[in-house]
Protein backbone atom coordinates (compact mmCIF):
# COMPACT_ATOMS: atom_id res chain seq x y z
CA UNK A 1 0.00 0.00 0.00
CA UNK A 2 1.48 3.61 -1.02
CA UNK A 3 0.07 6.28 0.44
CA UNK A 4 1.48 9.67 -0.93
CA UNK A 5 0.08 13.50 0.10
CA UNK A 6 1.09 16.49 -2.04
CA UNK A 7 1.89 19.60 -0.41
CA UNK A 8 -0.64 22.10 -0.56
CA UNK A 9 0.91 24.90 1.03
CA UNK A 10 4.49 26.01 2.35
CA UNK A 11 3.71 26.21 5.68
CA UNK A 12 1.92 22.76 6.21
CA UNK A 13 3.06 20.05 8.08
CA UNK A 14 3.46 16.78 5.28
CA UNK A 15 3.63 13.22 5.36
CA UNK A 16 4.34 10.82 3.28
CA UNK A 17 3.62 7.09 3.80
CA UNK A 18 5.25 4.28 2.61
CA UNK A 19 4.01 0.41 2.77
CA UNK A 20 6.49 -2.11 1.35
CA UNK A 21 5.60 -5.92 2.07
CA UNK A 22 7.88 -7.05 -0.90
CA UNK A 23 11.26 -6.48 -2.53
CA UNK A 24 10.33 -3.88 -4.70
CA UNK A 25 10.92 -0.63 -5.57
CA UNK A 26 8.16 2.54 -4.36
CA UNK A 27 8.16 5.74 -6.40
CA UNK A 28 7.17 8.81 -4.71
CA UNK A 29 5.73 11.68 -7.26
CA UNK A 30 9.54 13.93 -7.47
CA UNK A 31 9.03 17.34 -6.69
CA UNK A 32 11.19 20.30 -7.50
CA UNK A 33 12.88 20.66 -3.73
CA UNK A 34 11.54 19.83 0.25
CA UNK A 35 10.46 22.49 2.55
CA UNK A 36 10.30 22.35 6.31
CA UNK A 37 7.47 20.97 7.82
CA UNK A 38 8.02 17.93 5.19
CA UNK A 39 8.12 14.17 6.26
CA UNK A 40 8.22 11.15 4.75
CA UNK A 41 8.23 7.46 6.18
CA UNK A 42 8.95 4.26 4.83
CA UNK A 43 7.52 1.47 6.94
CA UNK A 44 8.99 -1.66 7.59
CA UNK A 45 7.26 -5.22 7.56
CA UNK A 46 6.82 -7.00 11.21
CA UNK A 47 8.52 -9.93 10.14
CA UNK A 48 11.94 -9.82 8.80
CA UNK A 49 12.07 -10.43 4.74
CA UNK A 50 15.71 -10.89 3.74
CA UNK A 51 16.45 -8.78 0.61
CA UNK A 52 14.02 -6.33 1.72
CA UNK A 53 14.05 -2.89 -0.05
CA UNK A 54 11.90 0.09 0.37
CA UNK A 55 12.80 3.17 -1.11
CA UNK A 56 10.71 6.48 -1.45
CA UNK A 57 11.96 8.45 -4.18
CA UNK A 58 11.83 12.19 -3.22
CA UNK A 59 13.50 14.24 -5.74
CA UNK A 60 15.17 14.13 -8.72
CA UNK A 61 17.50 16.38 -10.94
CA UNK A 62 20.12 16.45 -14.06
CA UNK A 63 18.06 14.05 -16.55
CA UNK A 64 20.45 14.25 -20.00
CA UNK A 65 18.01 13.94 -22.19
CA UNK A 66 17.50 10.10 -22.38
CA UNK A 67 21.25 10.51 -23.23
CA UNK A 68 22.43 10.07 -19.44
CA UNK A 69 20.90 9.07 -16.21
CA UNK A 70 19.43 11.48 -13.92
CA UNK A 71 20.37 12.00 -10.14
CA UNK A 72 17.65 11.00 -7.72
CA UNK A 73 17.10 11.08 -3.77
CA UNK A 74 15.38 8.39 -2.01
CA UNK A 75 14.77 7.31 1.51
CA UNK A 76 15.32 3.63 1.93
CA UNK A 77 14.75 0.98 4.02
CA UNK A 78 16.96 -1.94 3.89
CA UNK A 79 17.26 -5.53 5.57
CA UNK A 80 20.78 -5.17 6.22
CA UNK A 81 21.46 -9.00 7.61
CA UNK A 82 21.15 -10.27 11.20
CA UNK A 83 17.83 -9.91 11.60
CA UNK A 84 18.15 -5.67 11.09
CA UNK A 85 16.71 -3.10 8.74
CA UNK A 86 18.57 -0.37 8.20
CA UNK A 87 17.05 3.11 7.24
CA UNK A 88 19.05 5.79 5.12
CA UNK A 89 18.91 8.79 2.80
CA UNK A 90 20.50 8.22 -0.48
CA UNK A 91 21.36 9.88 -3.99
CA UNK A 92 20.94 7.75 -6.71
CA UNK A 93 22.67 8.30 -10.76
CA UNK A 94 20.42 6.01 -12.92
CA UNK A 95 20.35 2.99 -10.47
CA UNK A 96 23.74 3.55 -8.99
CA UNK A 97 24.04 4.64 -5.37
CA UNK A 98 26.32 7.61 -5.12
CA UNK A 99 26.08 8.87 -1.84
CA UNK A 100 24.71 7.83 1.37
CA UNK A 101 23.96 8.85 5.25
CA UNK A 102 24.10 5.37 6.17
CA UNK A 103 28.07 4.83 4.60
CA UNK A 104 30.49 4.70 7.62
CA UNK A 105 27.22 3.90 10.37
CA UNK A 106 24.49 2.41 10.31
CA UNK A 107 21.05 3.25 11.77
CA UNK A 108 19.18 0.41 12.42
CA UNK A 109 14.91 0.98 13.04
CA UNK A 110 12.14 -1.19 13.51
CA UNK A 111 8.51 -0.56 12.22
CA UNK A 112 9.34 1.93 10.17
CA UNK A 113 11.98 5.04 9.29
CA UNK A 114 11.40 8.88 8.73
CA UNK A 115 12.98 11.65 7.03
CA UNK A 116 12.16 14.77 8.42
CA UNK A 117 12.33 18.78 7.45
CA UNK A 118 12.05 20.38 10.75
CA UNK A 119 10.91 23.50 10.97
CA UNK A 120 14.51 24.35 12.92
CA UNK A 121 15.76 23.30 9.47
CA UNK A 122 17.68 20.19 10.86
CA UNK A 123 17.39 17.48 8.45
CA UNK A 124 17.13 13.93 10.23
CA UNK A 125 16.15 10.58 10.10
CA UNK A 126 13.80 9.18 13.10
CA UNK A 127 12.93 5.72 14.12
CA UNK A 128 10.05 4.77 16.36
CA UNK A 129 9.53 6.80 19.63
CA UNK A 130 11.11 9.46 17.46
CA UNK A 131 14.46 8.46 18.09
CA UNK A 132 17.08 10.55 15.90
CA UNK A 133 19.96 8.51 14.25
CA UNK A 134 21.62 10.89 12.00
CA UNK A 135 20.81 14.67 11.85
CA UNK A 136 22.62 17.62 9.69
CA UNK A 137 22.79 19.80 12.44
CA UNK A 138 21.73 22.90 10.78
CA UNK A 139 19.00 24.07 13.32
CA UNK A 140 19.23 27.82 13.50
CA UNK A 141 20.78 28.38 10.46
CA UNK A 142 17.98 29.76 8.65
CA UNK A 143 17.31 26.73 6.77
CA UNK A 144 14.43 26.44 4.06
CA UNK A 145 14.90 23.68 1.49
CA UNK A 146 16.62 20.52 0.29
CA UNK A 147 17.78 20.18 -2.90
CA UNK A 148 19.20 18.19 -5.57
CA UNK A 149 21.45 20.48 -7.78
CA UNK A 150 22.83 19.10 -11.36
CA UNK A 151 26.30 17.84 -10.45
CA UNK A 152 24.59 15.46 -7.87
CA UNK A 153 25.17 17.25 -4.59
CA UNK A 154 22.26 17.19 -2.15
CA UNK A 155 22.37 20.87 -0.57
CA UNK A 156 20.17 22.72 2.22
CA UNK A 157 19.90 26.09 1.49
CA UNK A 158 18.34 29.36 2.85
CA UNK A 159 16.57 31.81 1.28
CA UNK A 160 19.50 33.48 -1.02
CA UNK A 161 20.02 29.92 -1.80
CA UNK A 162 23.25 29.96 0.44
CA UNK A 163 24.17 26.81 1.05
CA UNK A 164 23.77 25.51 4.78
CA UNK A 165 25.01 21.72 3.93
CA UNK A 166 26.28 19.76 1.03
CA UNK A 167 26.27 15.81 0.52
CA UNK A 168 29.61 17.15 -1.20
CA UNK A 169 31.71 17.26 2.66
CA UNK A 170 30.76 14.48 3.64
CA UNK A 171 31.96 11.73 0.54
CA UNK A 172 31.55 7.88 0.62
CA UNK A 173 33.06 5.41 -1.85
CA UNK A 174 31.84 7.85 -5.17
CA UNK A 175 33.44 11.24 -6.10
CA UNK A 176 30.92 12.64 -8.63
CA UNK A 177 32.40 15.09 -11.97
CA UNK A 178 32.35 18.26 -10.78
CA UNK A 179 32.98 17.02 -7.02
CA UNK A 180 36.37 18.66 -5.39
CA UNK A 181 38.09 16.59 -2.33
CA UNK A 182 41.28 18.05 -0.07
CA UNK A 183 43.43 16.11 2.16
CA UNK A 184 40.77 16.65 4.79
CA UNK A 185 38.67 14.54 3.08
CA UNK A 186 39.14 10.85 1.52
CA UNK A 187 36.92 8.27 0.11
CA UNK A 188 36.19 4.90 2.01
CA UNK A 189 35.04 1.05 0.95
CA UNK A 190 33.83 -1.64 3.41
CA UNK A 191 34.22 -5.19 2.09
CA UNK A 192 31.80 -7.38 3.25
CA UNK A 193 32.44 -9.52 5.92
CA UNK A 194 36.01 -7.85 6.74
CA UNK A 195 37.68 -5.90 10.00
CA UNK A 196 39.42 -4.29 7.33
CA UNK A 197 38.93 -1.19 4.52
CA UNK A 198 39.90 0.61 1.72
CA UNK A 199 40.43 4.62 1.56
CA UNK A 200 41.23 6.72 -1.52
CA UNK A 201 43.23 9.76 0.26
CA UNK A 202 44.91 12.65 -1.13
CA UNK A 203 48.14 13.55 0.11
CA UNK A 204 51.05 16.22 0.09
CA UNK A 205 52.81 15.10 -2.60
CA UNK A 206 50.33 12.20 -3.83
CA UNK A 207 47.28 10.42 -4.41
CA UNK A 208 46.98 7.13 -2.75
CA UNK A 209 44.72 3.44 -2.28
CA UNK A 210 44.99 2.76 1.22
CA UNK A 211 44.04 -1.11 2.95
CA UNK A 212 43.34 0.20 6.37
CA UNK A 213 43.90 -2.81 8.93
CA UNK A 214 43.73 -1.83 12.96
CA UNK A 215 45.68 0.96 13.46
CA UNK A 216 47.91 0.55 10.29
CA UNK A 217 47.15 1.52 7.11
CA UNK A 218 49.01 0.01 3.82
CA UNK A 219 49.18 1.45 0.38
CA UNK A 220 49.13 -0.31 -2.62
CA UNK A 221 49.08 2.25 -5.42
CA UNK A 222 49.77 5.93 -5.99
CA UNK A 223 50.13 8.59 -8.42
CA UNK A 224 52.39 11.39 -7.81
CA UNK A 225 52.97 14.78 -9.66
CA UNK A 226 56.10 15.64 -11.31
CA UNK A 227 58.99 16.80 -10.14
CA UNK A 228 57.22 16.59 -6.46
CA UNK A 229 54.78 19.24 -6.69
CA UNK A 230 52.73 19.72 -3.97
CA UNK A 231 48.75 18.77 -3.92
CA UNK A 232 45.86 20.60 -2.57
CA UNK A 233 42.89 19.26 -3.96
CA UNK A 234 41.69 17.19 -6.87
CA UNK A 235 38.91 17.22 -8.96
CA UNK A 236 36.51 15.22 -10.89
CA UNK A 237 36.74 16.93 -14.85
CA UNK A 238 35.76 16.50 -18.81
CA UNK A 239 39.55 14.66 -19.03
CA UNK A 240 39.60 12.80 -16.13
CA UNK A 241 40.43 13.43 -12.35
CA UNK A 242 42.94 16.91 -12.05
CA UNK A 243 45.38 17.59 -9.12
CA UNK A 244 45.79 21.20 -8.04
CA UNK A 245 48.39 22.93 -6.24
CA UNK A 246 47.24 26.01 -3.58
CA UNK A 247 47.26 28.86 -6.09
CA UNK A 248 44.54 26.58 -7.96
CA UNK A 249 46.63 25.66 -10.90
CA UNK A 250 46.32 22.01 -12.42
CA UNK A 251 49.90 20.16 -11.88
CA UNK A 252 48.55 17.19 -13.06
CA UNK A 253 45.85 14.46 -14.18
CA UNK A 254 44.70 10.90 -13.82
CA UNK A 255 43.49 10.88 -17.84
CA UNK A 256 40.03 8.95 -18.67
CA UNK A 257 40.79 7.63 -22.42
CA UNK A 258 37.52 8.64 -23.60
CA UNK A 259 35.94 11.07 -25.78
CA UNK A 260 33.08 10.80 -23.06
CA UNK A 261 33.63 12.51 -19.65
CA UNK A 262 33.53 9.94 -16.72
CA UNK A 263 30.83 10.83 -14.48
CA UNK A 264 32.00 9.43 -11.36
CA UNK A 265 35.12 7.93 -9.38
CA UNK A 266 34.14 4.95 -7.30
CA UNK A 267 36.16 3.22 -5.07
CA UNK A 268 34.98 -1.04 -5.90
CA UNK A 269 34.15 -2.11 -1.99
CA UNK A 270 35.33 -5.74 -3.15
CA UNK A 271 38.86 -5.41 -4.90
CA UNK A 272 39.89 -1.93 -4.05
CA UNK A 273 39.91 -0.67 -7.21
CA UNK A 274 39.64 2.89 -8.03
CA UNK A 275 38.25 3.51 -11.48
CA UNK A 276 36.60 6.32 -13.39
CA UNK A 277 33.14 5.83 -14.93
CA UNK A 278 31.53 7.26 -18.23
CA UNK A 279 27.71 6.39 -19.29
CA UNK A 280 27.79 5.03 -23.08
CA UNK A 281 24.24 5.52 -24.23
CA UNK A 282 24.41 2.71 -26.78
CA UNK A 283 25.05 0.27 -24.31
CA UNK A 284 22.83 2.20 -21.85
CA UNK A 285 24.64 1.87 -19.04
CA UNK A 286 27.70 2.44 -16.89
CA UNK A 287 31.69 1.08 -18.11
CA UNK A 288 34.74 1.92 -17.11
CA UNK A 289 37.49 3.92 -18.96
CA UNK A 290 40.34 3.72 -16.34
CA UNK A 291 41.40 1.55 -13.42
CA UNK A 292 44.25 2.34 -11.21
CA UNK A 293 45.13 -1.59 -11.14
CA UNK A 294 44.68 -3.91 -14.35
CA UNK A 295 46.64 -7.04 -12.65
CA UNK A 296 44.39 -9.45 -10.37
CA UNK A 297 47.15 -10.27 -8.13
CA UNK A 298 48.08 -6.19 -7.94
CA UNK A 299 44.88 -6.10 -5.95
CA UNK A 300 45.20 -5.93 -1.81
CA UNK A 301 42.86 -9.00 -1.27
CA UNK A 302 42.88 -10.96 -4.36
CA UNK A 303 43.59 -14.11 -2.24
CA UNK A 304 42.13 -14.89 1.09
CA UNK A 305 44.20 -13.98 4.26
CA UNK A 306 47.64 -16.64 4.17
CA UNK A 307 46.88 -17.49 0.32
CA UNK A 308 49.39 -16.56 -2.51
CA UNK A 309 48.30 -14.74 -6.03
CA UNK A 310 50.32 -16.91 -8.41
CA UNK A 311 52.09 -15.81 -11.84
CA UNK A 312 48.80 -17.79 -13.11
CA UNK A 313 46.58 -15.23 -11.35
CA UNK A 314 44.95 -18.36 -8.83
CA UNK A 315 45.31 -18.69 -5.31
CA UNK A 316 47.51 -20.84 -2.86
CA UNK A 317 47.42 -21.57 0.52
CA UNK A 318 50.54 -20.94 2.51
CA UNK A 319 48.89 -22.96 5.24
CA UNK A 320 48.75 -26.76 5.00
CA UNK A 321 45.26 -27.38 4.35
CA UNK A 322 42.28 -27.66 1.54
CA UNK A 323 39.48 -26.42 4.13
CA UNK A 324 36.58 -25.24 1.92
CA UNK A 325 33.75 -23.16 2.94
CA UNK A 326 30.83 -21.02 1.21
CA UNK A 327 33.05 -18.33 0.82
CA UNK A 328 35.81 -20.70 -1.20
CA UNK A 329 39.43 -21.14 0.42
CA UNK A 330 40.10 -20.92 3.52
CA UNK A 331 43.64 -20.48 3.83
CA UNK A 332 44.34 -19.26 7.57
CA UNK A 333 42.34 -21.52 9.12
CA UNK A 334 40.88 -18.71 11.87
CA UNK A 335 44.19 -17.69 12.64
CA UNK A 336 43.88 -14.03 14.02
CA UNK A 337 45.29 -11.73 16.32
CA UNK A 338 47.75 -13.55 19.34
CA UNK A 339 50.69 -13.94 16.82
CA UNK A 340 52.88 -14.65 20.19
CA UNK A 341 50.40 -17.86 21.15
CA UNK A 342 49.43 -16.75 24.58
CA UNK A 343 46.53 -19.42 26.72
CA UNK A 344 44.82 -20.74 24.64
CA UNK A 345 46.72 -20.53 21.68
CA UNK A 346 49.58 -22.59 19.89
CA UNK A 347 53.33 -21.08 20.23
CA UNK A 348 53.93 -19.57 16.61
CA UNK A 349 56.96 -19.75 14.44
CA UNK A 350 58.67 -17.83 11.36
CA UNK A 351 58.90 -19.34 8.12
CA UNK A 352 60.33 -18.15 4.96
CA UNK A 353 58.90 -17.95 1.87
CA UNK A 354 60.63 -17.00 -1.54
CA UNK A 355 59.87 -15.97 -4.74
CA UNK A 356 56.89 -13.49 -3.16
CA UNK A 357 56.35 -10.18 -2.63
CA UNK A 358 53.58 -8.54 -1.16
CA UNK A 359 51.13 -5.42 -2.90
CA UNK A 360 50.98 -3.29 0.68
CA UNK A 361 53.43 -1.48 1.41
CA UNK A 362 53.80 1.63 3.63
CA UNK A 363 53.35 0.12 6.91
CA UNK A 364 55.65 0.32 9.85
CA UNK A 365 59.04 -0.68 8.13
CA UNK A 366 62.90 -0.52 9.72
CA UNK A 367 65.87 -0.16 7.03
CA UNK A 368 69.47 -1.10 8.10
CA UNK A 369 68.33 -4.75 9.46
CA UNK A 370 69.60 -7.95 8.59
CA UNK A 371 67.29 -10.77 7.54
CA UNK A 372 67.87 -12.18 11.14
CA UNK A 373 67.00 -9.05 12.69
CA UNK A 374 64.20 -8.37 10.95
CA UNK A 375 63.04 -12.00 11.64
CA UNK A 376 63.70 -11.43 15.47
CA UNK A 377 61.51 -7.99 15.12
CA UNK A 378 58.60 -9.64 13.75
CA UNK A 379 58.67 -12.61 16.13
CA UNK A 380 58.56 -10.66 19.40
CA UNK A 381 55.97 -7.73 18.43
CA UNK A 382 52.41 -9.84 19.32
CA UNK A 383 51.02 -7.92 16.66
CA UNK A 384 53.52 -8.59 13.76
CA UNK A 385 52.06 -11.48 11.64
CA UNK A 386 54.75 -11.34 9.04
CA UNK A 387 57.21 -9.04 7.92
CA UNK A 388 58.66 -8.46 4.20
CA UNK A 389 62.60 -8.24 3.73
CA UNK A 390 64.60 -6.71 0.72
CA UNK A 391 68.00 -7.92 0.95
CA UNK A 392 68.82 -5.47 -1.66
CA UNK A 393 67.69 -2.30 0.65
CA UNK A 394 68.21 -4.00 4.18
CA UNK A 395 64.52 -2.88 4.66
CA UNK A 396 62.19 -4.47 6.39
CA UNK A 397 58.44 -3.83 6.27
CA UNK A 398 55.99 -5.28 9.04
CA UNK A 399 52.46 -6.52 8.64
CA UNK A 400 49.64 -7.11 11.57
CA UNK A 401 48.05 -9.11 8.60
CA UNK A 402 48.92 -11.92 6.03
CA UNK A 403 47.05 -10.09 2.50
CA UNK A 404 48.31 -9.29 -0.54
CA UNK A 405 51.31 -11.13 -1.15
CA UNK A 406 52.02 -12.81 -5.20
CA UNK A 407 54.35 -14.41 -6.48
CA UNK A 408 56.91 -12.78 -8.37
CA UNK A 409 60.33 -14.39 -10.31
CA UNK A 410 62.93 -15.63 -8.21
CA UNK A 411 66.27 -13.76 -7.10
CA UNK A 412 64.29 -10.60 -6.38
CA UNK A 413 66.06 -10.45 -2.91
CA UNK A 414 62.38 -10.41 -1.52
CA UNK A 415 61.64 -12.86 1.46
CA UNK A 416 58.18 -13.24 2.77
CA UNK A 417 58.22 -13.90 6.98
CA UNK A 418 55.23 -15.50 7.89
CA UNK A 419 53.89 -16.97 11.19
CA UNK A 420 52.17 -19.69 11.95
CA UNK A 421 52.27 -22.37 14.80
CA UNK A 422 54.80 -24.35 15.53
CA UNK A 423 55.42 -27.99 13.79
CA UNK A 424 53.67 -26.50 10.83
CA UNK A 425 56.74 -27.33 9.00
CA UNK A 426 56.59 -30.95 9.71
CA UNK A 427 59.09 -33.59 9.90
CA UNK A 428 60.87 -31.93 6.46
CA UNK A 429 61.76 -29.17 8.12
CA UNK A 430 63.63 -25.69 6.06
CA UNK A 431 64.11 -28.50 2.84
CA UNK A 432 61.04 -29.44 2.51
CA UNK A 433 59.07 -25.68 2.40
CA UNK A 434 59.69 -25.72 -0.98
CA UNK A 435 56.92 -27.60 -1.76
CA UNK A 436 55.14 -27.70 1.42
CA UNK A 437 54.02 -24.22 0.26
CA UNK A 438 53.30 -24.36 -3.65
CA UNK A 439 52.12 -27.92 -3.78
CA UNK A 440 48.56 -26.47 -2.92
CA UNK A 441 47.62 -24.67 -5.79
CA UNK A 442 44.18 -23.60 -4.76
CA UNK A 443 40.69 -24.24 -6.47
CA UNK A 444 39.39 -20.79 -6.36
CA UNK A 445 40.81 -18.42 -8.97
CA UNK A 446 42.07 -15.05 -7.69
CA UNK A 447 39.61 -12.30 -7.37
CA UNK A 448 37.77 -11.58 -10.59
CA UNK A 449 39.15 -9.32 -12.82
CA UNK A 450 36.19 -7.53 -13.07
CA UNK A 451 35.39 -4.76 -10.04
CA UNK A 452 31.87 -4.41 -8.84
CA UNK A 453 31.19 -0.23 -8.68
CA UNK A 454 30.50 0.79 -5.23
CA UNK A 455 29.47 -2.75 -3.76
CA UNK A 456 25.89 -2.34 -5.65
CA UNK A 457 26.35 -5.56 -7.61
CA UNK A 458 24.44 -4.40 -10.62
CA UNK A 459 27.81 -2.54 -13.03
CA UNK A 460 30.33 -5.11 -13.89
CA UNK A 461 33.75 -3.49 -14.72
CA UNK A 462 34.13 -5.08 -18.62
CA UNK A 463 37.58 -6.74 -19.51
CA UNK A 464 39.44 -4.88 -21.48
CA UNK A 465 39.37 -6.67 -24.68
CA UNK A 466 35.61 -6.02 -24.35
CA UNK A 467 36.60 -1.85 -23.50
CA UNK A 468 39.27 -1.93 -26.48
CA UNK A 469 36.00 -3.46 -28.84
CA UNK A 470 33.25 -0.92 -27.86
CA UNK A 471 35.81 1.77 -28.68
CA UNK A 472 36.78 0.72 -31.86
CA UNK A 473 32.98 0.20 -32.83
CA UNK A 474 33.04 4.43 -31.47
CA UNK A 475 35.63 5.13 -33.36
CA UNK A 476 37.80 6.54 -31.10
Amino acid sequence: MINHHRRRRRHHHHHHLIFLTAVLLSLAPSEPDIRTGYRVTVAIPPAYVPGFVGRAYLMEAGGGGGRSPSFKVALSAEASGGGNYSCSLEVFLGDVKVWSSGHSSRFYVEDRCALELAADGDLRLKGPDERIGWRTGTSGQAVERLQIQGTGNLVLVDASDRIKWQSFNFPTDVMLWGQRLSGATRLTSYPANSTSFYSFEIERNRVALYLNHGRFKYSYWGFAPSLSRNITFVKLGTGGLDLFNYKYKKIARITAPRSEPPRFLALDNRTGNMGLYYYSPIEAKFAVSFLALNATCDLPMSCPPYGICTLSSACSCIRLTRKLDGAGLDCGEGISGGFCGGAGRPAMEMIELDGVDSVIKDGPKRVNLSKEECTSLCSGDCDCAAALYSSRLRECYLYGIVIGIKQVVRGSGLSYLVKVPKGSRGRRGRSGLKKWVMVLVGVVDGLILVAVVGGLGYYLIRKRRKTTALRAGNGS
